[in-house]
């Protein structure tokens, strides 16, 4: 295993019942570095992003084979404690869910939930977190208003800072612009790109565009397979692999 990777994937295997999902994949990815996963629907990209946190044990009926380590450790090893994986490895969906609460509340329940208790913590905590999400200065003089008023863009960095809230190591994101104007998600990939001074970031982009505005590096999944992976300037100006150039010129997808 690479000494500065802090993900590395060997032969995996991962299946719905009797569909393949993602075959013999191999992939390392290094800290502090934004990784794109590209591809067209049903590729595997999502499969990849829950088989991180194990939000895959949760559907009926699937089966891997294969290992992922972070950090070196194996990810499905019996020893493994669910809730601190989970808490390590943050995952924000396309649609924002914003909880029914305060703005402040929305980013404490987690950390109340840890069991901090003060006051002064749990402002810090938030403070911290909706800076990360570069959201605190649109929102600190309205902390007791609801999260649910928030535009969707707002809101989408309010779930990114609810997670942060809990101190992952990995953060994944699933098409988090999705429906967003473009205002919106430029906000978006701004936190991104100050975010991966401290977090490894898997990223599912809503086109192919965000890819090459934020990416370090980037890897292009088809029918469950890593067709290429490489830097984000390579694999958008000289691919190796035909699929790829076709997929990136638009022949396809």
């Amino acid at each position: 295993m690479e000494n500065q990777a802090k993900i590395v994937i060997q032969d995996f295997h991962f299946q719905y019942g009797d569909t393949v999902a993602l075959e013999n994949l191999n992939l390392s990815i290094g800290s502090n570095q934004i990784f794109a996963i590209l591809g067209p629907a049903r590729s595997g990209k999502t499969t990849l992003l829950k088989s991180m946190n194990r939000l895959t044990d949760l559907i009926f009926r699937t089966s891997h084979t294969g290992r992922i380590f972070i950090d070196r450790q194996e990810i499905y090893g019996t020893e493994v404690s669910l809730p601190e994986l989970r808490r390590r490895v943050g995952m924000v969906f396309d649609l924002p869910t914003a909880l029914p609460l305060s703005i402040f509340e929305n980013v404490a329940y987690g950390p109340r939930f840890k069991g901090v208790r003060g006051k002064s913590r749990l402002e810090e905590i938030v403070e911290q977190s909706l800076r990360a999400a570069v959201l605190w200065d649109e929102v600190k003089d309205r902390l007791q208003s609801s999260g649910l008023k928030l535009s969707g863009g707002q809101q989408q960095r309010l779930c990114i800072a609810r997670m942060l809230a809990l101190e992952p190591e990995i953060i994944m994101l699933d098409e988090p612009c999705s429906g967003l104007d473009p205002i919106s998600t430029a906000s978006i990939e701004k936190s991104l790109m100050s975010l991966k001074e401290k977090y490894t970031i898997l990223l599912v982009p809503h086109n192919i565009q965000q890819a090459s505005r934020v990416a370090d590096r980037v890897g292009f999944f088809l029918g469950g397979e890593l067709i290429e992976e490489g830097p984000s300037e390579e694999i958008f100006t000289r691919p190796k692999v035909k699929k790829t150039e076709d997929y990136i010129s638009g022949r396809f997808g």
